[in-house]
């Protein structure tokens, strides 16, 4: 029987006001009133618009018009749009995130200052009161001790930002003339600002460095200001470190020992700043930007859409619909939520606070710790950044890096994601086991069927958007974009939809369609143009329909728009937006006197479209900021040559071990990763650790997903995880505990990408025949349909591998938690231990054992790839010890998990 609770517990209906203070307190992001809220939407919603043309039209940003034709404004360059998507990101930065609080250690000591002149000279001493003006004066152009206004320093550096992006767009040729002659070669700031003139001659010094040389020193203190202010300190100080490593770094001995192959040719501050701020290759404006302008930015906004749409609320009901009544059901559907959530949402802090406002209070209330169900909310949510289709900003960083098509990198993600997520679920089976915790009363849930029924359109755009990636092959901007139709199309219908509405609703869509396909017939162009007499001329009626089917999304938001126009206050009975949406259009009914605004369905419609463009924004300028400070710091690598000493060092750090190289790449991204995106720890150590590996022979793709995983990790693995963190903020709970339980519960995520690494058909990675032969990204591919059919292959380097980890995670399970059937002993969890990594990853303990052996000079060290026949045989003994302690335990009770049938009447499922 489903366990009840005691009578007097209550689960509170989530809080949006403390959900946000949550997520405010941890990101230290302003909320903002009055003017600069609409501020911050403008420049938004003019951030996101910018973004969705690139997308539709590419860098030449034009128009059609009918009659007319297609107007063209203007043709941009890489640079010059890279240059306008970082400004946009520094200026949000400037309003969203203060300079100071007032609690950081300049701010303290000027405080501390001022009273120990009141304590010697006393207050009312005239030097006291200079001190406390000044004090006074200085907290008023940059503090923000409540988060809740903008600076004058903000403001003075808003225009900063907007000039050193104008420059790109104004002067582009000269910037291109510079490209071969130098910074030097640029004019001088007097030449500029002409105004500067008759005073030129008493500026001395200060006139000699060009107007280009001054806006790229400038625009790099900008960008790590935005990053010290979004990101961290700490990233600040690592990228200007190499900043001033590039023109220090010549001072370092070739001959001293170890450091002496960080030594580099010398470099001019010209030189650094022309390829760190004029430079699409590398820098700020270098590969990590131009994967955040081409895909980034544009699944962010796919993510924002879905959100503001309702879409996170119904999967969260889908998922307690699928899993609430089996036993431990509510931390079982958190599992399932964050995943779904994971799918448009690719940062771990949100995830974590949207999903577990819902789903942790439903955890505690059934009986699971508060520790524990922070713990499993925050563990599920850090795996959305690894979850296929939408995998977070770091994937389409895979994709640049590694010239790996999208689909192939979703497709070897698919399956140590999915063991993650399984390992988690088992966890939290085996706890609730422990406890005795059952699952909800199917009366406190939806209707399964009715729930997809009535929001079915939700899972529409997924599903586009892996049609268009895996089987039309299409880019990914393109995939995205045409996805983020479909859901502008489809919101836009459902919002029109009702029973009254419903008939002029589909009479309005048949019409326009019907009338598209006429005019495509007739003149080759739509109605608009064809009633204007444009268009090339008729065309066959295949190639008419064709041409329509391919408006459909137009078609759609068009009558969708016109019925909401005609019919506006309408109770959609399918749609529920998100409480932002609902909020903020309650405010302009407010704002502008007519209260009777809130209902109208086409001003919903409207304030729906602002709202997901402004909190695509707001979401993406961590991210950019993130970006073009990190692209700094392979920028310094590849214009200093250091990149080929710098894997010579690892190597001889590592003396030839794959197992202590990997060990240093892991502890190396927990430990880089604490307090930051993980789409930086990616950046860095790629630059760093990635030649490395393989150069050891793991294939590039592997590499790449192993630094990815363990940079998520970093999310929540104490003393600094921020997912872990947040979830406690929700649960009430003690942080570092929740971190504690974090982590071991993501402990899998931690054994599988070893795993993976030393045998790639766990990502489903085929190393080609003539490898040896071929450059270190072409080695390995991803299996194809052949391939399946290869039954001497498939078997024992796939299907043996992936069936073992499965079990493997189980055993891991049984380990950590230390209950199957019955409780488990210390003894047995060490043989479930030693189990789970015969089954995972046998070639690690093996070449782990042989590296230790060649440290005490027995033997030559790990040396090559484990046999397979030693593999396959260190994985049976696994399996023999794994079923042995199973049924071992099974004979002293029966948990649920492993029965081949369940009671018809008991609600307590796995």
């Amino acid at each position: 029987m489903t366990d009840e609770p005691p009578a007097d517990e209550t689960v509170d209906e989530p809080d949006p006001e403390e959900t946000e203070a949550i997520i405010q307190e941890i990101e230290r992001k302003r909320s903002l009133t009055g003017w600069a809220t609409v501020a911050v939407a403008a420049i938004g919603i003019a951030f996101s618009l910018f973004q969705m043309w690139l997308a539709a039209k590419g860098f030449v940003l034009s128009l059609e018009l009918p009659a007319v034709g297609e107007v063209e404004f203007v043709a941009l360059q890489l640079l010059q749009i890279n240059a306008i998507h970082v400004a946009f990101g520094l200026v949000l930065t400037f309003l969203l995130y203060p300079s100071s609080t007032g609690d950081g250690p300049i701010s303290t000591r000027c405080i501390a200052l001022g009273a120990a002149v009141d304590d010697r000279l006393g207050s009312d001493h005239p030097v006291s009161r200079v001190v406390h003006a000044v004090g006074a004066a200085l907290r008023w152009v940059f503090v923000d001790p409540d988060l809740d206004r903008v600076t004058p320093f903000d403001l003075a550096l808003i225009p900063v930002a907007v000039l050193s992006a104008a420059y790109f767009v104004t002067d582009f040729r000269e910037i291109q003339r510079m490209r071969a002659l130098g910074l030097e070669a640029g004019r001088p700031i007097h030449e500029v600002f002409t105004f500067l003139d008759p005073v030129a001659g008493l500026l001395g010094p200060l006139t000699e460095p060009s107007y280009a040389m001054v806006l790229g020193v400038v625009g790099v203190l900008l960008v790590l200001e935005a990053t010290r202010r979004a990101i961290s300190l700490y990233l600040m100080l690592i990228v200007a470190a190499f900043v001033v490593y590039a023109r220090f770094g010549v001072l370092i001995p070739q001959s001293a020992p170890y450091v002496g192959v960080l030594s580099i040719p010398e470099l001019s501050w010209p030189s650094i700043i022309q390829n760190l701020w004029y430079n699409t290759e590398n820098g700020v404006f270098g590969i990590p930007v131009t994967v955040s302008v081409q895909f980034i930015y544009i699944f962010i906004l796919f993510g924002a859409f879905l959100e503001m749409s309702g879409a996170g609320k119904w999967f969260i009901d889908l998922a307690y619909a699928a899993t609430g009544t089996r036993r431990g059901g509510p931390a079982k559907a958190s599992i399932l939520a964050s995943g779904f959530m994971g799918t448009i949402s690719g940062s771990s802090i949100a995830n974590t606070v949207t999903t577990g406002a819902f789903t942790i209070p439903l955890m505690k209330k059934s009986g699971y710790r508060p520790e524990f169900a922070g713990g499993v909310e925050a563990s599920a949510s850090s795996g959305g950044q690894i979850l296929p289709p939408v995998m977070g900003a770091a994937a389409f960083l895979i994709v640049q890096y590694t010239a790996t098509p999208f689909a192939d990198v979703i497709v070897a993600a698919a399956i140590p994601a999915i063991v993650f997520f399984f390992g988690v679920w088992v966890m939290v089976h085996f706890e609730a086991s422990k406890l005795g915790i059952g699952g909800l009363d199917p009366s406190d849930l939806v209707d399964v069927r009715e729930h997809l029924s009535a929001g079915w359109f939700y899972l529409v755009p997924i599903g586009l958007l892996l049609y268009y990636l895996i089987v039309e092959r299409l880019s990914v901007a393109r995939s995205a974009w045409f996805t983020l139709i479909a859901i502008g199309a489809l919101i836009t219908l459902v919002a029109a939809y009702s029973d009254e509405t419903r008939g002029r609703l589909g009479a309005l869509f048949v019409g326009l369609f019907a009338g598209t396909l006429a005019a495509q017939y007739v003149a080759g162009t739509g109605i608009l143009g064809a009633l204007l007499g444009a268009g090339p001329g008729g065309q066959s009626l295949q190639a008419a329909f064709a041409a329509t089917v391919g408006q459909l999304g137009g078609i759609s938001i068009v009558a969708g728009v016109l019925t909401l126009a005609t019919h506006p206050y309408i109770d959609a009975p399918l749609l529920e937006f998100d409480d932002a949406v609902d909020r903020a259009t309650e405010t302009n009914a407010d704002v502008l006197g007519q209260p009777r605004l809130a209902d109208n369905g086409l001003h919903r419609l409207t304030v729906f479209l602002g709202k997901s463009m402004e909190g695509g924004a707001r979401t993406a300028v961590p991210v950019v900021i993130a970006v073009a400070a990190a692209g700094i710091i392979p920028g310094v690598i590849s214009v200093s040559g250091l990149g080929p000493n710098l894997v010579a060092l690892i190597e001889a750090v590592a003396g030839g071990s794959l197992v202590l190289l990997l060990l240093v790449t892991a502890v190396s991204s927990i430990l880089l990763g604490m307090g930051m995106p993980t789409t930086v720890t990616y950046i860095i150590l790629v630059s760093l650790l990635a030649p490395a590996l393989t150069a050891f022979g793991v294939p590039e793709l592997a590499a790449h997903l192993f630094i990815l995983y363990f940079g998520v990790i970093a999310d929540i693995t104490p003393p600094v995880a921020v997912a872990a963190y947040a979830a406690s903020g929700v649960a009430k709970s003690d942080a570092f505990q929740t971190g504690i339980e974090a982590f071991s519960l993501s402990l899998n995520k931690a054994i599988v990408p070893f795993a993976f690494v030393l045998t790639p058909g766990l990502v489903l990675l085929r190393r080609e025949p003539n490898a040896a032969e071929l450059e270190i990204g072409e080695k390995y591919r991803v299996l194809g349909a052949a391939d399946l059919f290869d039954v001497a292959y498939i078997v024992p380097e796939v299907l043996i591998p992936v069936v073992c980890m499965f079990l493997g995670v189980v055993a891991l399970a049984a380990t950590v938690i230390g209950y199957v059937y019955t409780p488990v002993s210390r003894a047995e969890r060490a043989a479930f231990a030693l189990s789970s990594l015969l089954l995972m990853a046998p070639g690690l303990g093996v070449r782990g054992v042989l590296d230790v052996l060649g440290l005490v000079g027995i033997g030559n060290g790990g040396g090559g790839e484990v046999a397979l026949g030693v593999d396959l045989a260190l994985r049976a003994v696994g399996l023999a010890l794994f079923v042995a302690l199973v049924l071992g335990n099974r004979g002293q009770g029966a948990s649920g998990f492993f029965r081949s049938s369940e009671s018809e009447t008991s609600p307590e499922t796995a």
